[in-house]
């Protein structure tokens, strides 16, 4: 029975958990249906005959289909998944408000059916589809006008409540395997032998998989803001910079820690201090109809007046959801209004090459009263 959930025989005699399952697709399905008009005021707007999403993370949204190759077609008074003969009953199953058509070759068939349906004038991704493609499509349907559109996936920037709580149980999952590997941390140990613990333990728990190949961070390199779990071992004194996250039913989670492996120097002490009062600032101050760059600056003017403003690169934080890093932004440059039910890190950092970083990482919400932290781990300064 290995790998069975461990309340497996509770399960199966336990009717309201098979009707919780029932109730959860159901309310999948109906959470489409909004999702799906949203895009047809957009066909509208723009004066389109139809809509074409090949974004993974967009094409999942709207249609609730999880394949990994598939292209949504929108037109006015219906819908429909271009797929080849592997996902077309997966199709079927998860998203039934899209019809699904068989074809051999995607961007043929794409070509095809919109020939077929009479479309003349056909928005895209602008962002996705690639030089090469939009060549070939124009040489497949030369009579279709193609239209780019920018930022579509905009109408995934505020989360409804089943994405919340599914971002909030990949944040808990991520956060329960964080404290289970603490006792791991010690000098000697490899890097990406933690990072790989620290993967095998969410999954253990529960989740999907890794959000991203976690970054396992140790002494100087912990200066690198993406520095990759590498084969270096930990030593003593070590600052530890870990950024991992979690993924459940498609949703994502992203968190940062830094701790020190034995008893913390004064200067470590100092800019932890610092990234998480920075942080502490950003979190009080936020709130929906700000923009991205003012939420920024909450916390980047604290750390420019303590002289560390050239150490902070990146900006505080990005949206998180179908993708770990999408939008709106919180940086210098952008000008988008925050609102409410966004979810955003917030994520100051310090680096001083050939010294090492700290940076300290939560995930929150925005509602209309602030911002609301989810499950993390522990933000105190970690002493391991």
């Amino acid at each position: 029975m290995a790998g069975w959930p461990a309340d497996w025989w509770r399960r199966i005699g336990d009717v309201r958990y098979h009707e919780r399952c029932m109730s959860e697709a159901t309310a999948a399905v109906r959470s489409m249906t909004p999702r799906l008009e949203r895009v047809r005021a957009r066909l509208g707007e723009e004066r389109l005959d139809a809509l074409v999403l090949l974004n993974a993370e967009n094409r999942r949204y709207v249609t609730g289909f999880t394949g990994s190759a598939g292209i949504a077609v929108v037109l006015p008074e219906r819908s429909h998944l271009i797929v080849d003969f592997r996902y077309v009953e997966q199709a079927r199953e998860e998203a039934p408000e899209f019809s699904p058509v068989r074809v051999s070759n995607l961007l043929e068939g794409l070509a095809a059916f919109l020939r077929e349906a009479g479309a003349r004038r056909v928005g895209f991704e602008a962002e996705t589809v690639t030089v090469a493609q939009l060549r070939r499509l124009r040489e497949l349907a030369a009579d279709v006008e193609l239209v780019p559109l920018q930022g579509l996936d905009r109408m995934r920037w505020r989360k409804d409540p089943q994405e919340i709580a599914r971002i909030s149980r990949a944040a808990q999952i991520a956060a329960a395997a964080f404290v289970e590997i603490l006792p791991l941390v010690r000098p000697g140990v490899v890097e990406r032998d933690l990072a790989l613990e620290l993967e095998y333990r969410m999954r253990r728990l529960g989740a999907d998989g890794a959000a991203f190949d976690a970054i396992v961070a140790s002494g100087p390199r912990s200066a690198l803001p993406h520095g990759r779990a590498s084969g270096r071992a930990i030593g003593p004194g070590d600052l530890v910079t870990v950024d991992w996250g979690a993924v459940v039913q498609g949703y994502h989670s992203d968190s940062t820690r830094t701790l020190v492996v034995g008893r913390a120097s004064g200067e470590q002490r100092q800019l932890y201090r610092l990234v998480r009062e920075a942080q502490e600032a950003a979190l009080a101050g936020l709130r929906p109809g700000m923009t991205g760059k003012e939420a920024d600056a909450l916390a980047r003017q604290r750390i420019a007046a303590a002289g560390y403003g050239d150490h902070f690169g990146h900006g505080l934080g990005h949206g998180v959801g179908l993708a770990v890093h999408e939008g709106p932004t919180l940086s210098p440059r952008e000008e988008a209004v925050l609102e409410p039910e966004v979810v955003v890190t917030v994520e100051p950092g310090i680096y001083l090459p050939g010294w090492g970083g700290v940076r300290v990482e939560d995930l929150v919400v925005l509602r209309e009263g602030g911002a609301e932290v989810f499950p993390g781990a522990p933000q105190e300064l970690l002493e391991v």
